[in-house]
């Protein structure tokens, strides 16, 4: 089992580093991931860039390092999240890029979503219509919340019963269009439904004033 963690809360001192939050939006994250450094930066960087290895490098050594991650990070949330709130909680994964029919579709998130213990309710309620670029593939170039919601769609196959609360599930809170997107389509579909956001970490930039140490030659 991983060691006891904490979530800790989007407020309004840390909201404005997530551009598309806003103050009605729940959400919690376990660590910082910093954004620009590689993975040897920090146990969370290492973490996330495990989570992200490609669909394809399924039948290298590589992907065993996926595994390991996404089993570790099911041992986190499992020791965060309230039992007696999941036990009557739907948890639903933010969709990947790709969609289920292409070779790259990444599932890790769904996978986290069945490795925390207790979770008798996990369900892929929102699918995407189409592939979409990653954001860390983007170039920079981020799809807005409303070119999600376009992608966005219910999965009716599996969307009764009607959930009683609600928590999206994804790896790192960037500028939480992917969260709103999600949030926003859920509650057209179910309106009333409390809705939070669970991330294993939030996206941080390196501080510029942080003096940079320099090999000696």
């Amino acid at each position: 089992m991983a060691d006891r963690v904490f979530f800790s809360k989007i407020d309004d001192q840390n909201r404005s580093d997530h551009s598309d939050l806003t103050a009605d939006d729940e959400c919690y994250f376990l660590f910082e991931y910093t954004s620009h450094k590689n993975y040897s930066f920090s146990k969370t960087n290492s973490l996330i860039s495990n989570l992200k290895k490609r669909p394809s490098l399924r039948h290298t050594l590589q992907y065993q390092y996926k595994t390991n991650a996404i089993r570790g990070c099911g041992e986190l949330l499992s020791a965060a999240i309230n039992m007696q709130w999941l036990a009557g909680a739907t948890l639903v994964p933010v969709p990947p890029s790709k969609v289920r029919t292409d070779p790259e579709y990444d599932d890790r998130i769904l996978r986290i979503c069945r490795a925390i213990q207790n979770a008798v309710d996990v369900r892929e309620l929102v699918v995407q219509r189409h592939t979409l670029p990653a954001d860390h593939e983007s170039g920079g170039h981020r799809l807005s919340v409303e070119d999600l919601l376009d992608a966005y769609a219910i999965d009716e196959s599996v969307a009764d019963p009607a959930p009683q609360s609600i928590g999206i599930v994804d790896d790192v809170l960037t500028n939480g269009r992917h969260f709103r997107a999600v949030k926003l389509t859920l509650q057209a579909r179910f309106p009333g439904v409390d809705v939070a956001g669970f991330f294993i970490a939030r996206r941080v930039f390196p501080n510029p004033f942080e003096p940079v140490e320099v090999e000696p030659r």
